[in-house]
Parts: C-alpha cells; sequence; structure tokens
C-alpha cells in the first residue's frame, strides 16, 4: 500500500467493529467547494472506474471538513460553469465515528439510504458507509436475536466441542432451575391449603401457564421494540400503560370463560371466583415483569434477548 492508503486502514482498525467506525469505507470520491462543475466532470472521468454505491460525492474543505455532499443527478444536469457550492447538498448530517452499529442500521432502515458519510469526533470526513456493510448487521443482529431465544450467544458455534458448550449453557440452565426452585417454594407455603382444597392443584397450572404467555408476549413485544429503536424512557410509561390495557381487556375475558369452566366443572361459585381473580393478577403480574424487566436488564448492562426469557420464567 501507499502511505496514504496504509494511514487509512490503520484509522479504520483503531476502531471498534461493533461500531459506524468499523463499517467505514475509505474507497470515497471528494471534491472542493470552490471547484468547478465542468473540473469535475473532468475528474471523474479520469477514473477507470467509480465504486459501487456511489449516488453522491462527497464534499470537503481544505480541513478535510464535512459540509454536504454532491449529487450526481445533480452534477450531470448543472451549467459546466457552476461550482459546486451552489449545487452541493448542504446541511446533511454525517454519522459520527462513536455510533453503534445497530443504530446506524436503523437509520438506514428509516431514512432508507444507500450509502452515507461519517465523520471523526473533530468533524473531518473519514469516509461513507455502504448498504452492504449495514446488512452485515442486519444479519448479525438477526442471528444473535434467533440464538437468544435459546439462552445461546453467537460465539455457541453449532459445531462446537461437547466442554465449551455444556460450559455456555450451564449458566442458564442453574438460573432457570433456581426460579423453578422458587416458584416450588411458594407452592410449598399454601401446602396444607392444597391438601384441604385439591382442585387448586389441578387449576393452578391453567393459571401460571397463563401468566407465562402473557408475559412472554409483552418481553417479545418490549424487546423488539427497543431493538428497532423504537422504545425508550420517554415513550416507556405510556407503552405499559397500554399493554396494562391490553391485559385487562384479554384477562377479563379469559378469566370469565374459566370461571365458567370451573363452575360446571366442581359445582363450585366461590372457587370460580378465586380462579377468575388470580388469572387477572396473575396477568397484571406477568404485563409489569415483561415490560420492565427488559428495561432493567438493559441499564443493568445485560442483553435483554439472552436473559429476559430466562429470568421472567
Amino acid at each position: 500500500m501507499d502511505k496514504q492508503d496504509r494511514r487509512r486502514v490503520e484509522t479504520i482498525l483503531s476502531y471498534d467493529k461493533d461500531t459506524s467506525g468499523g463499517l467505514v469505507n475509505t474507497d470515497t470520491i471528494t471534491v472542493r467547494r470552490n471547484y468547478p462543475v465542468e473540473l469535475v466532470l473532468r475528474y471523474l472521468r479520469c477514473h477507470e472506474s467509480i465504486s459501487a454505491m456511489t449516488y453522491n460525492l462527497l464534499v470537503v474543505s481544505r480541513a478535510d471538513k464535512f459540509p454536504g455532499v454532491l449529487p450526481l443527478r445533480a452534477l450531470l444536469v448543472s451549467d459546466p460553469n457552476t461550482s459546486v457550492r451552489e449545487v452541493m447538498r448542504k446541511h446533511i448530517e454525517a454519522i459520527p465515528v462513536d455510533m453503534e452499529a445497530t443504530q446506524v442500521a436503523q437509520l438506514f432502515e428509516q431514512y432508507v439510504w444507500a450509502s452515507a458519510p461519517e465523520i471523526d469526533n473533530n468533524g473531518k470526513l473519514l469516509g461513507r458507509i455502504t448498504i452492504d456493510g449495514i446488512v452485515d448487521v442486519i444479519r448479525d443482529s438477526a442471528e444473535h436475536s434467533l440464538m437468544s431465544m435459546a439462552c445461546r450467544d453467537e460465539e455457541d458455534d453449532t459445531f462446537a466441542p461437547v466442554t465449551k458448550t455444556a460450559g455456555r449453557r450451564t449458566l442458564w440452565l442453574g438460573v432457570n432451575l433456581m426460579t423453578a426452585v422458587f416458584a416450588s417454594v411458594v407452592i410449598y407455603l399454601f401446602q396444607d391449603t392444597i391438601d384441604q382444597v385439591v382442585y387448586i392443584a389441578v387449576l393452578m397450572p391453567i393459571v401460571a401457564y397463563m401468566g407465562g404467555v402473557t408475559g412472554t408476549q409483552t418481553l417479545t413485544l418490549i424487546i423488539r421494540g427497543m431493538a428497532l429503536g423504537h422504545i425508550s424512557l420517554s415513550n416507556s410509561r405510556w407503552l405499559l400503560a397500554r399493554e396494562l390495557g391490553v391485559t385487562a381487556l384479554k384477562g377479563t375475558l379469559w378469566a370469565l370463560v374459566i370461571s365458567l369452566v370451573v363452575y360446571f366443572w366442581y359445582r363450585d361459585l366461590l372457587l370460580s371466583y378465586i380462579i377468575a381473580a388470580a388469572m387477572l393478577i396473575n396477568r397484571a403480574i406477568a404485563t409489569l415483569a415483561g415490560a420492565y424487566l427488559p428495561l432493567f436488564l438493559k441499564r443493568m448492562n445485560i442483553d435483554p434477548a439472552l436473559a429476559g426469557s430466562v429470568r421472567l420464567l
């Protein structure tokens, strides 16, 4: 490599791969604001080829500051004597070098970009990020979500050694075991009541299952919204209120259904009321846990997709 290309590569390698700096492509064409359009066209014709996804030329100052872009469509139809300053698009927000790769992917999805300029902390142009690099981020994110459903991570390869894979899965299985033991302890505390009313032992799994389904639905919705950048502290309360409203409607319907089933099954009106109330309360608590657990894990720097389902159960 020549000195300039080597310096560019060294700069890119210094950034984390999970940030926008790790996605930057230095193969760009830059022009100055005071250049006339005719000079830019001659400059382009000097190239044997132009990089893919080149819809804009990046404009830079003498200090490599980034003031805007020059769209190729505008360049081709402009008067040759016009300067780049008159044709360029200003006030283009460049991507900062330390932005997370997932946030960059969200911007590309939101604004349907094919490429975007990137600047360092001093406002100097580093290069551009193209959609082909973003596709890799989206693929990795989808793989991460899929593996997290099984409480595994991307490093847990399908053909990894037995001891290596077993060690990674043991931790989350242990956490799941502790939650199961805690549930058993709670049931044990009411053992005398269950001995007197055996019907409760038969109906208890129904209440627990419905609560688990409700919590999982809310948890999945919240984690997906967090992954897409749709959920923040500003709208979390509104989302919680909405989920509680949905739970109240669904819970009332199915509580009524199960109470009728219990009454016709055991001919016990009081028991049907108790089961209906238990289902409503259980679903409300499950909704609260499913909504706030991912936010709490995120604040604790724990991946909600990896640990949320285990802790919810």
